[in-house]
C-alpha cells in the first residue's frame, strides 16, 4: 500500500518562526503540502478554508494555548477527526497525559530527532491513508449492496413472477390435455414444457434463498397452516414432471397436523425433496409420500424405489450436503442446492433432516419439525 505524501496537507501551529521554518523544510523534503499558523486564530482561519490531514501543535502559545486549541477542535464536528501531534518542550508526565486526554494522537518533545519525527508523521499519515481507503471501500460496498438489493428485487419479482405464471399456465394446459384427448405428442410436449418451467422456477428459487441466507438477508414470515394441504398443493404442481417418467405418486397423509413455518420456504423444501425422488426414480416407478405425527413432531418422508446410494455416496453427502449431486436416471442434471435448502431451513427452524438409502433399492429423505398441538394457541 503505497502512500503518496504529496496528496496530504499538514498544518504547523507554532508561534516560533524558526521552529516553523525548520519543520517546513523537513516536511517539504518529504513532499508534504505545508500550512503554517502562529496563533489559534490563524489556525482556525486556515482550517476553515483548506483540507488539513494532520496538525503539528505547539503547546506554549500566547492568548490561546495548544491544549486549549485542541480542546476547541475536538469539540467541533467538522474538525474533531483531524489527528493532532504535539511538538513541545513540555515533557512532564502530566503534560503528556493531558495532551492524550484531550485527543492527541502522538507526542514529540523538543528538541526532536528529525528522523524520529518524520517516521512518526509518516506513520500517522499512513493510518489516515488506510482509514480513507476503508471509507472508500465502505462507500463502494454500500453502492454494491444497493445494486444487489435492486437485482434481487428484479429477479424476485420481474423474473420469478413471470416464470411462476408460465409454470401455472403449462400445468393447467397439461391437466386439460388428456381430458380433451389431444395427440400424445402434444401432451408430451406440454408435460416437457411444464417440467422445464418447473426446473427454472426451482433453480431460481433455490439460488435466491441460498444467496440471501448466506448474506444474512433472508426474511422469514412464519404462519400456522395445515401441513397436508400444502403438501397436496405442491404435488399437484409437480404431476407433469412425474408423468414425464410415468412415475406414480402415492400419498399417506395424516390430516389435521398444523405447523408454524414460512409457507414459501416450506413449499421450496417439499418441491426439492419430491423432485429429487422423481429424478432418481426409474421409468414407471413409484414414490410414497408420508406425513404423520410423532409426539410433538410432524414427520414428512419421501420414499422412492430408484437407484439408491452407495455407502460412500451417503457418507459424502452427510459430510458435505452442498455441492454433492449426481445425474438422475434420465440424465437429469442439478446444482446440488436442493438438499442444502432442505437441511438448512429445516435445521434453523428447530427441525431435523435425515435420509436412508440402499444402493439399487431406493432412498428415503425426510425431516421432522415441531407441530402445533391441539392445546396450543397461536397469537397473531
Amino acid at each position: 500500500m503505497e502512500v503518496i505524501f504529496s496528496n496530504y496537507s499538514i498544518l504547523i501551529v507554532d508561534d516560533n518562526e524558526i521552529n516553523v521554518m525548520l519543520l517546513q523544510v523537513i516536511l517539504e523534503e518529504e513532499r508534504f503540502h505545508i500550512y503554517a499558523a502562529a496563533s489559534a486564530e490563524e489556525a482556525l482561519a486556515i482550517l476553515d478554508k483548506n483540507r488539513i490531514d494532520l496538525i503539528l501543535m505547539d503547546v506554549m502559545m500566547p492568548e490561546v494555548s495548544g491544549f486549549e486549541l485542541t480542546e476547541k477542535l475536538k469539540s467541533t464536528e467538522k474538525l474533531r477527526d483531524i489527528p493532532i501531534l504535539f511538538i513541545t518542550a513540555l515533557n512532564s508526565p502530566n503534560d503528556i497525559i493531558k495532551g492524550f486526554d484531550l485527543g492527541a494522537c502522538d507526542y514529540v518533545t523538543k528538541p526532536f530527532n528529525q528522523l524520529e519525527l518524520v517516521r512518526r508523521i509518516k506513520h500517522q499519515i499512513s493510518l489516515i491513508h488506510s482509514r480513507n481507503i476503508i471509507i472508500e471501500q465502505k462507500d463502494r460496498l454500500k453502492e454494491t449492496m444497493e445494486s444487489r438489493d435492486l437485482l434481487y428485487s428484479i429477479v424476485s419479482h420481474d423474473l420469478r413472477s413471470p416464470i411462476s405464471s408460465l409454470k401455472m399456465i403449462l400445468n393447467i394446459l397439461s391437466s386439460k390435455a388428456e381430458e380433451n384427448q389431444l395427440p400424445a405428442e402434444l401432451v408430451d410436449m406440454l408435460y416437457s414444457g411444464s417440467d422445464i418451467a418447473e426446473q427454472l422456477f426451482c433453480l431460481l428459487d433455490n439460488l435466491l434463498k441460498w444467496t440471501k441466507s448466506n448474506m444474512g438477508i433472508q426474511t422469514s414470515m412464519s404462519q400456522a397452516f395445515m401441513f397436508d394441504e400444502t403438501i397436496t398443493g405442491v404435488i399437484e404442481v409437480l404431476l407433469p414432471t412425474a408423468k414425464l417418467k410415468d412415475v406414480a405418486i402415492h400419498l399417506q397423509l395424516q390430516h389435521n397436523i398444523e405447523i408454524l413455518f414460512d409457507v414459501d420456504v416450506m413449499k421450496s423444501i417439499l418441491r426439492n425433496l419430491i423432485i429429487n425422488a422423481i429424478k432418481f426414480s426409474h421409468q414407471s416407478g413409484n414414490i410414497l409420500i408420508n406425513l404423520y405425527a410423532d409426539d410433538k413432531w410432524a414427520v414428512f418422508e419421501v420414499t422412492d424405489h430408484g437407484v439408491g446410494m452407495s455407502i460412500v455416496t451417503q457418507d459424502r453427502l452427510r459430510a458435505k450436503i452442498y455441492g454433492t449431486y449426481s445425474l438422475g436416471t434420465a440424465r437429469e442434471g442439478g446444482t446440488g442446492l436442493g438438499l442444502w435448502i432442505v437441511q438448512h431451513f429445516v435445521t434453523i427452524n428447530h427441525g431435523e433432516f435425515y435420509f436412508r438409502s440402499k444402493e439399487g433399492e431406493g432412498s428415503c429423505f425426510g425431516f421432522k419439525i415441531p407441530r402445533i398441538s391441539s392445546d396450543e394457541q397461536i397469537l397473531y
